[in-house]
């Protein structure tokens, strides 16, 4: 049975404003531990250290050459997908989710009809800190983070507080239902227990999506025993086990289909398994392109160079866009509102 060895970067709990780690991801990639063990050696033929790690090799320039070469190897030879997402721009579309749209839900609007809910968190994204006043949508994310997490009436009334300490006229489509009405079923969304800005359901999702693509038939998946790959796994065990038969078109080329193809999930060490090695120089490299680019350090490996290496199935990523004409041609007929509530309904935790 074909497995895929995965393993994640940028991982931060519930804080998606971490400011060190701006980005959050992982890498699938469908290859033994022989065949890993042999790309590795014929890479990294001086290789001394008891583990293959990305963060390690890239600090040489002399080992960047061979990094991309593995790397266009992984890409070229072997099923694989990376997701890569902005946490900030994901706790945006969260904010929609839980602090917006069930006030348009009440009123019978579909505020997710063809992706409109990215376009209006993209625009919240780049104009938000001028539209709204320079720290407001700071102060705003963070006590909306909060208070999905306290869930207590002072930090609800803290959010409520927040939106109208903004300049939220500016943009009352985002912010009114919050700031103007105090919206009681935008509170209750929030304060409901097992909503979380845990970003790990959505990057599984969206791996997922891409393994059950890939997959020829039933197969099964191996993860490292890190303390942040815990609520994966468990994520994961909950996929499996669901047996629901039923499809959610997420976008155009993604969807997903329960029961899942997907049998198995197991966990290993790291230094034990060179296949996991190898999806950490993937979502390791990905992670550093991302943040190079957009200039929130400068990486060792040409970000250039690493996503040209990339055919387009194989990078799937959640970050601010202003097309808004290609938003919702991507995004038509998604089934976002059914998604989120089936997921909301049989993945959090109570």
């Amino acid at each position: 049975m074909e497995c895929f060895r995965i393993d994640e970067s940028g991982y931060t709990g519930f804080d998606l404003l971490n400011p060190e780690q701006r980005f959050q991801g992982a890498a699938a990639i469908a290859i033994d531990d022989d065949q890993a063990r042999r790309l590795i050696r014929e890479h990294f033929p001086k290789l001394q250290a008891d583990e293959l790690k990305y963060r390690a090799l890239a600090r040489r320039p002399a080992n960047h050459p061979r990094l991309l070469a593995l790397l266009r190897d992984l890409l070229t030879q072997h099923k694989c997908v990376t997701y890569v997402c902005d946490k900030r721009f994901l706790l945006l579309l969260m904010f929609l989710d839980y602090a917006v749209e069930p006030f348009y839900y009440e009123r019978g609007i579909d505020f997710y009809e063809d992706g409109q809910n990215y376009s209006l968190a993209s625009l919240l994204y780049v104009t938000g800190p001028t539209l709204l006043g320079e720290s407001a949508l700071d102060r705003l994310l963070a006590c909306f983070q909060r208070a999905v997490k306290e869930k207590s009436p002072e930090a609800l009334a803290d959010l409520v507080e927040a939106a109208r300490a903004s300049r939220w006229r500016e943009l009352p489509e985002a912010l009114g239902p919050l700031a103007q009405f105090a919206a009681p079923e935008c509170l209750q969304a929030i304060a409901t227990p097992g909503v979380t800005t845990d970003a790990a359901l959505v990057v599984l999702q969206s791996l997922i999506s891409r393994m059950e693509a890939m997959a020829d038939g039933p197969y099964w998946v191996e993860h490292d025993q890190s303390k942040n790959l815990l609520t994966y796994h468990d994520l994961l065990q909950r996929f499996i086990h669901h047996e629901d038969a039923i499809t959610f078109r997420q976008s155009e080329i993604a969807s997903i289909t329960f029961p899942l193809k997907l049998q198995s999930v197991t966990q290993v060490d790291s230094k034990t398994s060179p296949a996991v090695q190898l999806a950490d120089v993937m979502i390791g490299a990905a992670i550093e392109a991302a943040s190079t680019l957009t200039g929130q350090r400068d990486g060792t490996l040409d970000a250039q160079r690493v996503l040209a290496l990339y055919a387009d199935h194989q990078l799937i990523h959640m970050l601010p866009s202003i097309d808004f004409e290609e938003q919702k041609r991507f995004r038509q007929g998604t089934q976002a509102a059914q998604t989120i509530d089936y997921f909301a309904q049989n993945f959090h935790k109570p």
